[in-house]
């Protein structure tokens, strides 16, 4: 008897004991770690507290434009420490209520689970049924507009924001008035 065709090669159903780590976990991993560089470059450019807030740099501008000119060149120069300030009072303001952080919260990790790290080439599936990306999308956003219109959330990151605003506000105000010389007024 002869054989016409090659032989046969057996195939063999041995797995690998190593383990490949999902796709999401290391585009979580990669996403942490820009998260990190750009935290650390951005610290990096702080400027120096004692500069943002030395009382003899401050003066009346001459005119609107000035006024404009001096706020965008601040602003600039300043934005690190400004968003930290910022960063600061509405982590305070959340965390004297946790409801609304948690809700925060819950609102993160679905957008950070649901579609950033999600794999591309797996579809959401809840209760059995499938979601496309732009469902899921459209799904997260309706969620995000409810927490933060609907609920407790947005009033308090409003009011943390303006709350910081209005005490920044009437921090220049009473600065300008201080330095603008009382006028006496007499009767004759």
């Amino acid at each position: 008897m002869s054989s016409t065709g090659p032989p046969v090669l057996p195939i063999s159903t041995v797995q690998s004991t190593e383990s490949q780590p999902p796709i999401s976990v290391s585009a979580f991993r990669a996403f942490v770690s820009r998260l990190n560089d750009s935290f650390r470059n951005g610290i990096s450019q702080r400027r120096p507290w004692p500069e943002l807030t030395d009382r003899s740099a401050f003066s009346k501008p001459e005119s609107f434009s000035e006024a404009t000119l001096r706020i965008r060149k601040n602003y600039s120069y300043f934005r690190v420490n400004y968003l930290m300030v910022i960063g600061f009072t509405l982590a305070f303001s959340l965390l004297s209520h946790p409801f609304s952080l948690l809700l925060l919260l819950g609102l993160l990790f679905s957008w950070v689970f649901m579609y950033l790290f999600r794999p591309a080439d797996q579809p959401l599936v809840i209760f059995g049924r499938t979601f496309s990306d732009r469902e899921t999308l459209g799904i997260l956003i309706i969620l995000s507009v409810f927490v933060i219109f609907l609920t407790s959330v947005g009033s308090l990151l409003i009011s943390a924001i303006t709350g910081f605003l209005s005490f920044l506000g009437g921090a220049a105000s009473n600065a300008a008035a201080a330095a603008v010389p009382a006028v006496s007024a007499t009767r004759i």
